[in-house]
């Protein structure tokens, strides 16, 4: 996919006020670390995430989108009348039915002429949307659209603690269940709009997409019988292998796509799972980890929120600058690869 008209006019970030360490979910477990005979600290020795972020109880993954919606909308500067598609692209929804977007339309109280649906691919879902809305702008029959994503890991891993305290959890058990841990919560939003209308340089080129799945079975969460909330099985060393060979795979299509020599990236968004993942992904693709934006330390895995919310924070924090070229990598359970080029 290419495009010519399409820039990112606005970004939103939101972010829960308090850290919760690695360190206080592990105490929670002392009576299963105790009776395998395991130490605090594994988490992020593991992992690398020293901290995630969880909602207070009662926030719906809407009330998250609507914050970083609502920032975007005004770092924008597009009035709400141009908007003529909203997404909601999480994973966490409020309910079933109806489309999550709904309640965040009325929240941001977008026109009645704004289409609003919600799509769901995993941790690629706000990647996904901005390919869709993108090629809608470029085919002009949209001005600007909203992408929003709200994120909240606390329930997962709340469900996932008590799971392994209720019953006779072995250190496989534990294993599968460390992904699980690595969740956090977080919102974000972008504005993309057509040329016409930009008043900022930073333009989407376009990208590439893979699938590989015959994986799908690696990663996969929803309800169980008799759980409270939701749980997720993870294979994660599988998974690990599995999407680093997509990405090996992706790679060079995305440079070819878009014309780039690996050196033309000046700077790298990736999907933040954990520090073992990204180091063999960059030693894989051969890439500079001194082009790495790196957030997974501080805000754990915040599933389809990870890679907009990476982009807002390099940005924000004067690493990504006007004129670099941006190469946005994204891994989804399923598995799917998307990755897309910005020029910033």
């Amino acid at each position: 996919m290419r495009f010519e008209n399409v820039h990112i006019e606005g970004l939103g970030l939101a972010l829960p006020p308090d850290p919760v360490s690695s360190d206080s979910l592990e105490e929670r477990l002392r009576p299963l670390y105790d009776r395998l005979g395991a130490s605090v600290g594994r988490l992020e020795l593991m992992s690398g995430i020293r901290e995630r972020r969880f909602w207070p109880e009662g926030t719906r993954p809407s009330d998250a989108s609507i914050l970083a919606g609502r920032e975007a909308l005004e770092d924008s500067g597009i009035e709400k009348e141009r908007i003529g598609c909203l997404i909601h692209a999480s994973v966490c929804r409020d309910f079933m039915e109806p489309a999550t977007a709904s309640v965040v339309h009325a929240g941001l109280g977008l026109p009645a002429t704004a289409e609003a649906f919600d799509l769901s691919n995993a941790c690629l879902g706000f990647a996904n949307a901005m390919a869709l809305v993108a090629g809608r702008i470029e085919r002009r029959e949209i001005e600007a659209a909203l992408v929003v994503s709200g994120e909240d890991g606390g329930p997962l891993v709340r469900e996932t603690i008590a799971a392994l305290l209720s019953g006779e959890a072995t250190r496989k058990d534990l294993k599968r269940a460390y992904a699980s841990l690595t969740i956090g919560s977080g919102g974000a939003a972008m504005v993309l709009c057509h040329a016409d209308l930009a008043k900022k340089p930073h333009r989407l080129l376009g990208g590439v997409v893979r699938a590989a799945t015959q994986h799908h079975e690696l990663c996969s969460g929803g309800q169980s019988d008799g759980a409270s909330g939701p749980l997720m099985d993870t294979d994660s060393e599988a998974l690990l292998h599995a999407g680093n060979a997509l990405a090996k795979e992706t790679w060079p299509a995305f440079l070819e796509e878009l014309q780039w020599a690996p050196e033309d990236a000046d700077r790298i968004v990736t999907h933040q799972v954990g520090v073992a993942h990204k180091r063999l992904l960059f030693e894989t693709l051969g890439l500079d980890h001194a082009r790495d934006f790196t957030t997974v330390e501080t805000l754990g895995n915040v599933g389809s929120v990870s890679l907009p919310a990476t982009l807002t924070l390099g940005v924000r924090k004067g690493f990504i600058r006007p004129g670099h070229r941006v190469a946005m990598q994204g891994i989804g359970s399923g598995l799917h690869c998307m990755m897309l080029g910005l020029e910033w």
